[in-house]
């Protein structure tokens, strides 16, 4: 279990909402579901989770710890690119969560490499991330790279901090982007309300950068290329909303009420390049525009005519 101490900095804000928003990275069910079984005071009392709070109200909220999960082997297809006895390439499909996680412990990317590597995946990632060096989002589709030992991973994961690691996108994103190409280098962070959410903040972030160009342009749409010179959460996401032209499709940065109806957002990892860690050759991958996107594209292209 562990504690924490939290002194109300406003006043007039629901007990729930305000739990959620300190940093101590709960949801608001999460807030709320710990209020309800008593596992939360404010000055010492037990409350309802639609209490107003004032200034200077001192709130206990107790966590109970994590409870330990071992991430289980499952038969399910990947469509694997590359194999050695150092790593692997996979191309990931929309859809798919990368590793287990509360709500997700079956049927994930994880499940299926376990049955398919067994225990030859690197464990530096603990139980629950074994042989992850780095992930996209579920709904993102494309490549990724799976370490099988120790020190692939190691070495992987140098190339990506140091930026030596090619990762390169394809995105729609709503509206027309004004300049053919840019660079968007701006900080991001957990957002300071929606602890679901990044955002680009000054507040508790990292430096981000992403590069991007224009590949076609369509009524209300455009086609780019990002290449990914660091690696945040939601990174390609967040920034494309920043610039006031979120990923099309996009259920939590997106438009609500897009002129043209997508199920998820419209974001692939087309290529991948980094050093081998045993042989030191620099190897490069990429992966074709899946059909969910080339038919938006199709879809977007009629639009015009």
């Amino acid at each position: 279990m562990t504690e924490h101490r939290i002194v109300c900095d406003c006043a007039d804000i629901r007990l729930d909402k305000f739990i959620s928003s300190a940093e101590i990275g709960l949801s608001r069910s999460m807030a709320a579901s710990l209020i309800e079984n008593g596992s939360v005071t404010v000055n010492g009392s037990a409350c309802d989770k639609k209490q107003k709070l004032k200034t200077g109200d001192e709130i206990i909220v107790n966590v109970p710890d994590p409870v330990p999960y071992e991430a289980q082997a499952e038969n399910i297809p990947i469509d694997i690119v590359y194999e050695d006895d150092d790593l692997l390439i996979v191309n990931k499909p929309k859809g798919m969560v990368v590793h287990p996680a509360a709500g997700n412990y079956s049927g994930t990317l994880v499940n299926a490499l376990l049955y398919h590597c067994g225990d030859s995946l690197s464990g530096i990632n603990g139980v629950m991330r074994p042989g992850i060096v780095h992930r996209i989002d579920k709904d993102t589709s494309g490549l990724l790279i799976v370490a099988k030992n120790d020190k692939a991973h190691a070495h992987l994961a140098a190339q990506i901090k140091e930026h030596s690691f090619t990762r390169e996108y394809q995105a729609i994103v709503f509206g027309s982007i004004k300049d053919e190409e840019g660079v968007v280098d701006a900080p991001i962070g957990r957002h300071p309300v929606d602890r679901k959410k990044m955002c680009v903040t000054q507040k508790n972030s990292k430096n981000a950068v992403t590069h991007y160009k224009v590949l076609g342009r369509y009524r209300g749409y455009t086609h780019i290329r990002c290449i990914l010179e660091t690696g945040r959460t939601h990174q390609i996401r967040v920034h494309m909303a920043y610039l006031g032209h979120p990923v099309a499709g996009d259920p939590v940065y997106g438009v609500k009420n897009e002129k043209v109806s997508f199920t998820g957002q419209c974001l692939h990892a087309g290529k991948i390049g980094f050093i081998h860690p045993s042989t030191g050759e620099y190897l490069e991958f990429c992966s074709p525009l899946p059909a969910y996107f080339e038919n938006f594209l199709t879809k977007l292209k009629n639009i015009g005519k």
